[in-house]
C-alpha cells in the first residue's frame, strides 16, 4: 500500500492541511502566530508532506539551527521537528517515504536532531538520545544552604520584556560553553517574551529573575492553599550566578514547591544541608542525534583523552553508515574512512548517544549494543566524556 503514497516538498496552500495532520497527532493545534516563526526558521526545501492523491496524510520539516559541541564548536544541525502521519493511514510506509526524502535535504547539515515524542521510533533512523533530562522538585519550605555555600547576591526581579537584550547576552554566553546548546533566532524570541496564553498551560505570566550572569524564568501554578513554581527557562553562565538564582528561588514566600527540567549533574542537591529534599520526579531523553557527516562532526568537538580506534557503524535504513578510523591526540581528533580491521562495532544511534558525553560506550556493550575489544570501549569511555553536562537549548 505504501506505492500509493507520494513524497513531495510542501508548497504555500498545503500549510493548513499540514496544521491539521499535526494537530490530529498531537492533540494540540499552534496558533498561526507560531507556526509563522516556526516556518520561518525551515529552508525551502526543509518541508515535505506525504499524500494519498490529493490529500495531505503526512508531514515531517526541519529547522536550521546551530548546535553546540563539547569543546564549544558550534554545528549546523537540521532539527527534525513537526512529524506527524494521519491516523488514516499508519503503518503504510508514509513515515519511512518521508524520512527517506527528508534525509535527501540535508546536504549542507553535517547533523540533524530531534526531539522524540515516541521513543521507539527514531533508532532505527539512526538517531540516538543524546541528552538527559531530569525533572527535579524542590520542597522549597523547609530548604536550608548549607553554611559553605556563598550568598553571591545581585539578583532582581524584573519584566523580561524590559530586559531582553540581557536575557538574550546571557542565554547565548550560556548556549556557547554548553553541549546541547542552540542558538535562538530574532523571531523565536519574539514569540518567547510574547507570552500566549496558549503556551501558559493554566500558568501565570512568566516571572523573572535575573543576575548579571543568569537568569530564571518561570510561572507559578495553584491556589492560595498549595502554589507551585514552575522553572520554564534557566541560564546560569557561572556556578555563582547558579548559586544566586537558587537562593532567590528556594526563598521564594507562601510557594510550596519549585520545579525544574534540568541535567543529571544539576547543583541544587550539594547546596542543602537535606538534599532529600529535592526529589527527582521523572527522567526523560531531549535531543536526539543522527551524524550526516561521521568524520566531521567527530572532528568538531574536543576531547578528554587520547584514542586510536577503528569504528565499524551501521545505518541499514537510511545508510549513512561505515567504517572509520578515529584518532585522537591531545583533545582534537582526525577521522576518515578505512579499510582496517574493525575494533568496535555499533550502529549509528549508538554513535549519537555517546556524542555528546551523556551516555557511555561501556554502558552499550553491557547491553550488547556496542561490541569490541574491551580496552578499547575503556579508551572510549575515557575519551567521550565531557566536563560541561549536556543540555537541551530549547525544544523544537
Amino acid at each position: 500500500m505504501a506505492d500509493e503514497l507520494t513524497f513531495r516538498s510542501a508548497e504555500d496552500s498545503d500549510w493548513l492541511a499540514m496544521g491539521l495532520v499535526a494537530a490530529t497527532g498531537f492533540g494540540v493545534e499552534r496558533p498561526d502566530e507560531t507556526n509563522a516563526v516556526w516556518r520561518s526558521m525551515t529552508p525551502a526545501d526543509g518541508a515535505v508532506v506525504a499524500c494519498d492523491g490529493d490529500d495531505v496524510v503526512g508531514v515531517a520539516v526541519f529547522y536550521d539551527l546551530t548546535l553546540t559541541v563539547p569543546g564549544g564548536a558550534v554545528l549546523p544541525m537540521a532539527g527534525v521537528s513537526w512529524v506527524a502521519v494521519a491516523p488514516t493511514h499508519r503503518r503504510r510506509g508514509a513515515l519511512s517515504g518521508m524520512f527517506a526524502e527528508l534525509h535527501r535535504r540535508m546536504a549542507a547539515y553535517p547533523v540533524a536532531g530531534l526531539e522524540a515524542s515516541e521513543a521507539a521510533i527514531y533508532g532505527r533512523f539512526g538517531y540516538g538520545p543524546a541528552t538527559v533530562w531530569e525533572s527535579l522538585e524542590l520542597d522549597r519550605a523547609q530548604a536550608r544552604f548549607h553554611p559553605e555555600v556563598p550568598d553571591p547576591g545581585g539578583v532582581r526581579v524584573v519584566r523580561p520584556t524590559d530586559h531582553r537584550a540581557q536575557l538574550e547576552d546571557i542565554y547565548e554566553r550560556w548556549r556557547l560553553q554548553t553541549p546541547g546548546g542552540l542558538r535562538t533566532p530574532t523571531r523565536l524570541w519574539d514569540e518567547i517574551l510574547a507570552d500566549r496564553e496558549s503556551s501558559r498551560q493554566g500558568g501565570t505570566p512568566f516571572y523573572c529573575l535575573l543576575h548579571p550572569d543568569g537568569f530564571a524564568m518561570y510561572r507559578v501554578r495553584g491556589d492560595d492553599e498549595h502554589k507551585d513554581v514552575s522553572i520554564t527557562k534557566f541560564a546560569a553562565v557561572t556556578p555563582l550566578a547558579e548559586i544566586a538564582l537558587w537562593r532567590v528561588l528556594a526563598g521564594l514566600d507562601l510557594k510550596k514547591t519549585v520545579s525544574i527540567d534540568t541535567h543529571p549533574r544539576n547543583l541544587l542537591q550539594y547546596l542543602l544541608t537535606d538534599p532529600r529534599l529535592v526529589r527527582t520526579v521523572n527522567v526523560g531523553d531531549g535531543l536526539w542525534l543522527r551524524m550526516l557527516d561521521i568524520p566531521a562532526v567527530l572532528q568538531a568537538r574536543t576531547y578528554a583523552s587520547d584514542l586510536a580506534v577503528v569504528l565499524d557503524i551501521s545505518d541499514p535504513v537510511l545508510d549513512g553508515g561505515g567504517r572509520f578510523a578515529l584518532d585522537i591526540r591531545e583533545g582534537r581528533a582526525r577521522c576518515a574512512p578505512t579499510e582496517k580491521p574493525a575494533d568496535v562495532q555499533a550502529s549509528l544511534s549508538v554513535l549519537g548517544s555517546l556524542y555528546l558525553g551523556a551516555h557511555r560506550a561501556s554502558s552499550f556493550a553491557a547491553a550488547h549494543r556496542l561490541t569490541g575489544d574491551p580496552s578499547a570501549i575503556r579508551a572510549l569511555d575515557d575519551a567521550f566524556a565531557s566536563d560541561v553536562p549536556a543540555e537541551l537549548g530549547f525544544p523544537f
